[in-house]
């Protein structure tokens, strides 16, 4: 197997051909998968074979292999799960990220993914209004982001308790009260018990989730000690935001850290059009965000930030004596090792992406693209409304729509339709006690017809279930008429 150059050149260009005609499909195909994992795995069972192949070969067999296991995510018509699509210049330079093949956990070591990095750190932070000396880590996705603001903000009250985290671990230290709205995300929950901080403190919301003020002043008056407050910048179904300014002066009147939870709803910051919906967002002491979602990179490229660089720092720093620390003035934390700023020692430079997207976009258009989704989720909003029956429950403030189709059984069942004829893809959930269809507007790429190709889609799902239900009440109505005794001692 040689390692020259031309041993690349015949498996990159299939994967390019293979990639155009993946790109090439999303406007036409079938936004779900045409088989399930069961059948690939059944299709893909035996040993690993005793022969090599060739490169190229590989990878034509990888595309085919795929391809009817592929959701159309990067789809105009997908609204599922909050997933965004990808730009393209984002694209492109995760390609070169590849191939460039840099781990880039140290400045010295890989001087040029580490500058771009910064690069991408400091417009992220301008574009968001956020504190400019603030440590900007790329981590797996929004997950692991929050794990590291709220690791950040362990260390901080621990520290400020008098307890010595790094030297005494947690047993026996003060109990940390972490207070989170009662519609959070669980992904919350699920960073606490990676931290060892166990279940929150549940704070009372509005009727479109958004955290009151004056319930997390009750809460943190009514005890004592370490306090972590987490607010959540676009609520999971509502798309509202928990009103900053109020909550974070409370929460900071008390001596607690506050953490944003901003997967999405973070960019509304970017744009002068809603960033009144987050206004006081900069006082907080961290933030998460997922650029996969809104700003449309390749998965995955979660973005963490804290205020606090030394305190990030000293969470996740290591210090051995094989690593090439970056150099910095004396008394200055200087720009960091990357690594210091988030759970990983080497990783690819997923912020590389971030850069791209952001240098094609510019300023004017980082707007145009979140004020571009949150119009698109009002269109298809405004839409539905016109559909009988439909009943949009959300304030559609951002980008997310909430829709009930009357009873919990029709909307299950015009939800499953509108899965099985896979014309454009929104996600069920459940929201205030009811069985909804959500949809999540995050791709840079929907546009009108897809608006208008996803409205006919629910349409006609709606009409589907309609049609099932008139027939089965036919049916019904014919064996009432043939046989009322035994439909009344049935009933009976």
């Amino acid at each position: 197997m040689s390692a020259q150059p031309d041993a690349y050149t015949e498996a990159l260009h299939r994967a390019l051909l293979h990639a155009h005609a993946w790109l090439a499909s999303l406007p036409s195909r079938p936004i779900g998968p045409r088989v399930d994992a069961d059948t690939l795995a059944a299709l893909s069972a035996g040993p690993l074979p005793l022969s090599s192949c060739a490169a190229a070969d590989v990878i034509d067999e990888l595309a085919a292999f795929a391809e009817p296991g592929l959701m159309a995510m990067p789809s105009g018509r997908f609204f599922g799960w909050v997933i965004g699509g990808t730009l393209p210049a984002a694209l492109a330079a995760d390609w070169l990220v590849t191939a460039w093949d840099q781990n880039a956990g140290m400045r010295f070591a890989t001087p040029a993914a580490a500058v771009l990095e910064e690069i991408a750190a400091g417009w992220l932070l301008d574009l968001l209004g956020l504190p400019p000396g603030a440590d900007v880590g790329f981590t797996t996705g929004a997950t692991m982001a929050n794990f590291v603001g709220l690791a950040a903000a362990r260390q901080w009250v621990l520290e400020r308790a008098g307890w010595d985290l790094d030297r005494d671990g947690l047993a026996g230290s003060p109990r940390v009260r972490v207070f989170v709205g009662a519609e959070r995300h669980d992904v919350i929950d699920l960073v606490l018990r990676y931290l060892g901080l166990g279940a929150p403190i549940v704070v009372d919301v509005d009727q479109q989730g958004r955290l009151r003020p004056d319930s997390l002043a009750g809460l943190l008056y009514a005890g004592s000690g370490p306090a972590i407050v987490c607010l959540q910048a676009g609520n999971l179904h509502s798309g509202a935001s928990d009103p900053m300014g109020m909550a974070i002066d409370v929460a900071h009147r008390h001596g607690a850290w506050v953490h944003v939870d901003g997967a999405f709803g973070l960019w509304a910051a970017a744009s002068p059009r809603f960033r009144d919906q987050v206004t006081g967002l900069d006082n907080a002491d961290s933030w998460a965000t997922d650029a996969h979602k809104t700003l449309n990179v390749p998965y995955d490229c979660g973005v963490s930030i804290v205020s606090r660089p030394e305190v990030v720092r000293r969470v996740f720093g290591v210090h051995t004596s094989y690593l090439m620390a970056a150099d910095g003035i004396p008394g200055d934390l200087g720009p960091g090792d990357p690594f210091e700023k988030v759970p990983e020692l080497s990783r690819r430079a997923r912020g590389v992406p971030v850069w791209a997207a952001l240098r094609s976009l510019g300023r004017i258009g980082t707007i145009a693209l979140v004020d571009g989704l949150a119009a698109n989720a009002r269109n298809l909003a405004d839409g539905l409304r016109l559909l009988p029956g439909v009943e949009v429950l959300n304030e559609v403030v951002f980008t997310q729509v909430c829709v009930s189709f009357g009873s919990d059984e029709r909307t299950r069942r015009v939800t499953q339709q509108l899965i099985t004829d896979s014309s454009a893809w929104m996600s069920g959930s459940r929201w205030h006690d009811r069985d909804i269809l959500r949809i999540s507007v995050s791709n840079w790429s929907t546009d009108a017809a897809d608006v208008a190709l996803s409205l006919a889609a629910v349409a006609r799902a709606c009409a589907v279930v309609d049609t099932a239900n008139l027939e089965v009440e036919d049916v019904r109505r014919a064996a009432t008429s043939r046989h009322p005794d035994r439909v009344t001692h049935d009933r009976d």
